[in-house]
């Protein structure tokens, strides 16, 4: 009876520790995330004009929503393909961020350095660093330079030229040939946008004691066995933590077209109307993904003590 009052108000102590954690961005939210919200929501269902006196809206019901499905001839199809995208780019990053991460957990000299190179990248591509790639002049000329005076042919495009001749003209093994190459020419993007995924699983991996290793190996388990017996298992909470953040990170992504849709029609047409219809319709689809993903990525996660 002492021991479970001890666990209960060992679990009551890390949940008040928990609430208290996330208090400062609850605290954000509510203050200046939530009335925009539902402003967006507003001009989602209204017809918004920019008047001398400030917007005014007429409220129309779902016409936005109609438009957006029905009239618009892009929107539906950049959502689809963002979504694939969406679903290649995922497993990509939690495939590589993965085995990565196992690398890196080794020891071996110069261990600290080698972390180091792989989550320069998150720092790379944040702030005042990401626009000085993306708008300095230098390297867009340098890149140009090299896009003009690089051969057309690529090892990799004479590959899946081979292997799709070799499919006979099959559609589904053609369009899957195309998904790979797509993930391997696209690799600078999916290392760069695997630092955090790297040190999440690194996390997880530092808290496996070695005495399981010592034991699985002592009863004869091989290393794969004891990767897919030890390791898998008892990192699988974190699998669903990122997860939920690479789905996050990649709807984020500045180059995403159906975001330059929506900044397109806000910035350039301003129909705020429509671009509030879009957006919520992007955020529901984005909702719906990883609410699915989670549950489906729940029951094959373990949770110890």
């Amino acid at each position: 009876m002492k021991k479970q009052k001890k666990l209960a108000g060992l679990q009551k102590r890390k949940a008040i520790s928990g609430y208290l954690f996330i208090l400062p961005f609850i605290i954000g939210f509510l203050v200046f995330m939530v009335q925009p919200l539902f402003q967006s929501l507003q001009m989602s269902l209204s017809d918004v004009k920019i008047s001398p006196e400030g917007f005014k809206s007429v409220f129309w019901g779902i016409e936005n929503y109609k438009r957006a499905f029905v009239i618009d001839p892009d929107f539906v199809r950049l959502l689809v393909e963002e979504i694939e995208k969406l679903g290649v780019n995922t497993l990509a990053v939690m495939v590589f961020s993965f085995f990565v991460a196992l690398i890196l957990n080794q020891k071996f000299k110069g261990r600290a350095f080698v972390r180091a190179v792989f989550f320069l990248p998150v720092i790379l591509s944040s702030g005042v660093i990401l626009g000085v790639e993306y708008d300095n002049a230098l390297l867009s000329g340098l890149q140009e330079t090299i896009q003009e005076n690089a051969n057309d042919t690529s090892i990799t495009l004479v590959i899946q030229h081979i292997l799709e001749t070799a499919s006979s003209g099959n559609s589904t093994v053609t369009r899957l040939f195309e998904t790979v190459f797509d993930v391997v020419n696209g690799i600078y993007d999916i290392a760069i946008t695997s630092g955090i995924q790297i040190l999440i699983y690194l996390s997880g991996l530092q808290t496996i004691s070695d005495s399981m290793y010592e034991a699985a190996a002592i009863e004869g388990c091989t290393s794969w066995e004891s990767l897919w017996k030890i390791t898998f298992p008892m990192i699988s909470p974190m699998l669903l933590v990122n997860l939920v953040y690479t789905i996050v990170d990649f709807c984020m992504r500045s180059d995403s077209e159906v975001m330059d849709m929506i900044n397109q029609q806000m910035t350039l047409f301003m129909d705020y109307g429509f671009a509030s219809a879009m957006a919520w319709i992007y955020f529901a689809v984005v909702i719906v993904i990883i609410g699915i993903s989670s549950l489906l990525l729940s029951k094959v996660v373990y949770y110890y003590e």
